[in-house]
């Protein structure tokens, strides 16, 4: 292909795009208006389903499809970073120890909010279909109340506490798990991502059917997903070094030394 025949379908392309938004933009009604259509729709759905939460009933009832690519998007995305971070041939992984400086008051804190952080975390996914919140939200309180042991200066201890073979393998099984809540939907004669489990009563624990589950599995991907993520980046500024041999050889950063975990 010459580069004026991309240059044409380029433009082509340009001026397709304007079109369509430009009806798009042109169909859409007033700002401030009366009528909300979707709006009304989401919350009668929401309530025909027990959900309290309107967001999570929108998310993980009526759009369940347009959730899982987000979470796919999500899944696929920490996988090509942990890719691109591996050591390389001409790099290889050194322990790290806690020889960092770490103000009491810092270090007091971090054990005070770490618990508290942890249940929050679990708290928001589990009633994520009855109070703000959800599986997303619960999911990033959760890997970060974990990483408050980093900035405590316990990173050894972190390293224990967060085992990466598992997070991967939770990563991986709550994306099996939202799919398989999704063709369960289709396979018991519904819709794909349909509601199919008995709903219950407005605003208890236990209700609004496969929202819950579907909270619980995007909470462990986010989770998971995002201590795999911060783990490569760890990795790659304290433990993974290149060759003595290498011009590149790069100093320990972030305050924390070389040597033997402790």
């Amino acid at each position: 292909m010459t580069r004026r025949i991309r240059l044409v379908v380029l433009v082509v392309g340009i001026v397709a795009f304007a079109a369509a938004m430009s009806l798009a933009f042109t169909g859409m009604p007033h700002f401030g208006g009366d009528i909300h259509a979707y709006r009304d729709a989401a919350v009668s759905g929401t309530y025909a389903h027990d959900t309290a939460n309107v967001v999570s009933s929108i998310n993980f009832d009526q759009r369940g499809f347009d959730t899982f690519g987000e979470e796919t998007i999500l899944f696929c995305t920490v996988v090509g970073v942990a890719a691109l971070l591996r050591p390389v041939h001409r790099e290889r992984r050194r322990e790290v120890s806690d020889a960092g400086l770490v103000l009491e008051s810092t270090g007091l804190l971090v054990y005070v909010l770490f618990p508290l952080t942890i249940v929050l975390g679990v708290n928001v996914v589990a009633h994520g279909a009855v109070t703000p919140g959800g599986g997303f939200q619960g999911g990033v309180i959760l890997s970060t109340g974990i990483h408050l042991l980093y900035v405590g200066g316990r990173y050894s201890l972190l390293r224990k506490l967060r085992p990466l073979v598992w997070f991967q393998q939770g990563e991986a099984l709550g994306v099996v798990l939202f799919g398989a809540l999704g063709i369960a939907g289709a396979a018991l004669g519904s819709a794909l991502f349909a509601n199919v489990i008995p709903q219950g009563q407005l605003s208890d624990f236990i209700s609004s059917g496969t929202v819950p589950l579907f909270n619980i599995a995007v909470g462990m991907t986010v989770c998971s997903s995002v201590i795999v993520l911060l783990a490569s980046f760890l990795d790659q500024t304290l433990a993974i070094r290149a060759d003595a041999g290498n011009d590149s050889v790069r100093k320990p950063r972030s305050g924390f030394e070389e040597g033997s975990a402790s």
